[in-house]
């Protein structure tokens, strides 16, 4: 028993200085345009989907069919999201090919309430997604969250109509859109 233990301990030992020396090696390529290999992507992709399905579990979703409050996500979503998940009718742009992983296209489907209020909120880590809560409260979240519920059902013209008639709000930069509000160039950054 003690020559097993023994035994364990310096498996272990020689496995942590191996990752050590590999990290510290630098010969893992995190280039975006460097895709993981088959492996390291399904645990990647494993441990963004339980992370988010963990963190989002205890989340009480608030009523999102309110007019209201879909228009105020149109708008944040315009200003916000378009550039890397764009919107329908929209085509991929510039930057999209050199994000790895590529943001879903959220005209495509629904996400679910929950996880997606925990990610716009929080980000994921080593991607593109930032942690919008930083910089914006929860209302404003949810806003989001209840125009992504829309956003599938949407033609191209039903979407430029509803983000036309999106509020304004100062903290939002419409990407050169300056026809979505007639004072738009007021609201610059």
């Amino acid at each position: 028993m003690k020559r097993f233990i023994i035994t364990l301990v310096v498996l272990c030992v020689v496995v942590i200085a191996g990752v050590g020396v590999f990290i510290v090696s630098g010969v893992y390529n995190i280039g975006a345009d460097a895709h993981h290999t088959r492996p390291v992507y399904a645990l990647m992709q494993a441990l963004r989907e339980r992370s988010i399905e963990h963190h989002a579990q205890g989340i009480v979703v608030p009523k999102l069919d309110d007019p209201q409050l879909i228009l105020k996500g149109a708008g944040q979503y315009a200003a916000m999201c378009t550039g890397c998940h764009l919107a329908p009718g929209m085509a991929e742009n510039e930057m999209r090919p050199g994000l790895y992983p590529k943001p879903p296209q959220l005209s495509k489907f629904r996400p679910d309430p929950r996880e997606a209020f925990w990610v716009i909120k929080h980000g994921i880590k080593m991607s593109a997604m930032p942690a919008w809560g930083a910089s914006h409260d929860d209302a404003t979240i949810w806003s989001m969250v209840a125009f992504l519920q829309k956003l599938p059902d949407l033609s191209p013209a039903q979407y430029k109509d509803i983000v036309a008639k999106a509020p304004p709000d100062e903290d939002m930069d419409m990407h050169g859109d300056a026809d979505h509000h007639p004072d738009a160039a007021e609201h610059q950054p």
